[in-house]
This record gives structure tokens, C-alpha cells and sequence, in this order.
């Protein structure tokens, strides 16, 4: 189920986190939860727009050291319960962004105890906009949001 990575333009990690599947696709896919998790606190998302169909719309907005982001993308590939992958190279509509900086690709598949293996690939086009991710804090960033995450999911444990 893992794509094959190129160590010079994908950054990945994997994480077991203590939720089961189902709702770690649920809080990535509707728009109420993203705000309890996708950017690291104490930065916040302000905004979300999700249309989830290849094709669709992902927009978040965010507040970060008093700035206001906004990113805007599009689905690529859904998969129910297992594959997320979206871009910010195209907006809703196929149109393309002047700079795009990753596509995102999400794994989930089930794990011991019920709980959910999570991959969160970013993959890049060039090395230097890998490179660039890296220096920002791609495995701090993404872990921290992994982290946020299942706290947040333990909550929804129906």
C-alpha cells in the first residue's frame, strides 16, 4: 500500500496511534474536525472547505504568529477509511497553482489492539522544496499534528 519513495524529493513517517481507523478518516475528512488537530498549536486553522471527491476542494485557512494562510487544493485520490492524497499544485476546478509546494499522501490501515497505523507522506518536486519542508519542521510538524491527532480522536471513541 506504500508508494515507493524517493529520498530525494518524499519526506514520510509512520505512527501506530491508539484510535481505531474509522475515525482517524473521520477527522480528516469532515471539516468540523480538522481545526482540533491539522496545524500544530498553539497555531490555528481558521477555515476549512472540504468537497471529498477526486477533484474536490480541501481549503483550510490558517492563523499563524498573527498571519492569516490560506491553502487551497484539491483530492486526488479517495479512498474510504484508508487513502487520503491531495495537493496544493491544482485548485477546485483543475486549475493550476502559480507555486505549489507538496502533495499529500495519507495511509491508514488497521493496527494491533485496534488502534490505526498512520503514514503521512509529502511528496515534493524538486529536492530543494524538500529540502525547504525539512528545515521547516516537516517530522516535528507532522508529528505534533499525528500527536493532536489521536488525543483528539480518543475523544470521539464511540
Amino acid at each position: 500500500m506504500t508508494p515507493d519513495l524517493d529520498p530525494n524529493t518524499d519526506l514520510s513517517f509512520t505512527r501506530t496511534l491508539a484510535v481505531p481507523r474509522h475515525l482517524i478518516w473521520e477527522c480528516w475528512t469532515k471539516p468540523e474536525h480538522i481545526p482540533h488537530f491539522f496545524i500544530p498549536a498553539p497555531h490555528r486553522v481558521t477555515g476549512v472547505e472540504i468537497d471529498l471527491r477526486v477533484g474536490g476542494r480541501f481549503n483550510t485557512t490558517f492563523e499563524v504568529e498573527g498571519n492569516v494562510m490560506d491553502n487551497k487544493g484539491v483530492y486526488l485520490e479517495v479512498v474510504e477509511n484508508e487513502k487520503l492524497v491531495f495537493t496544493d499544485a491544482y485548485t477546485e476546478g483543475w486549475k493550476p497553482a502559480p507555486d505549489p509546494f507538496m502533495t499529500a499522501i495519507l495511509l491508514l490501515a488497521d493496527a494491533p489492539r485496534g488502534g490505526t497505523t498512520y503514514t503521512a507522506i509529502a511528496r515534493h518536486r524538486n529536492p530543494d522544496t524538500r529540502k525547504v519542508h525539512e528545515d521547516m519542521g516537516f517530522y516535528g510538524g507532522w508529528g505534533t499534528v499525528a500527536t493532536q491527532l489521536e488525543a483528539y480522536a480518543k475523544g470521539l471513541v464511540r
